[in-house]
């Protein structure tokens, strides 16, 4: 069992800045990819960004610029810095992560941008 807690989000005024973490813990050796999605009620849940363990990133194209992920393989911890936001990055944001080929998800972060 792999378990994946999320911290970080928040209330944002627009071009603000907010950092989210996600730590996986369990029965895991290693953690494959790890990364963001998120979700607006009504809506499917979209790609934020993945790294892979060896350091390929895949951004969606709505935050290309604007988000950075990075990872503490020794820590099994994903980490999404988020600058410059906007109204639309509001949603749910969750952490996946890949290990052994099943993907697991956090429960979500909320993250509000409103001035």
């Amino acid at each position: 069992q792999v378990q994946l807690v999320e911290s970080g989000g928040g209330l944002v005024q627009p071009g603000g800045s907010l950092r989210l973490s996600c730590a996986a813990s369990g029965s895991i050796f290693s953690v494959d990819d790890m990364g963001w999605y998120r979700q607006v009620p009504g809506k499917e849940r979209d790609l934020v960004a993945m790294l892979t363990r060896d350091g390929s990133t895949n951004y969606g194209d709505s935050v290309k610029g604007r988000f950075t992920i990075s990872r503490d393989n020794a820590k099994n911890t994903v980490y999404l810095q988020m600058n410059s936001l906007k109204p639309e990055d509001t949603a749910a944001y969750y952490c996946n992560a890949i290990v052994r080929g099943v993907r697991y998800w956090g429960k979500g972060t909320l993250v509000t941008v409103s001035s």
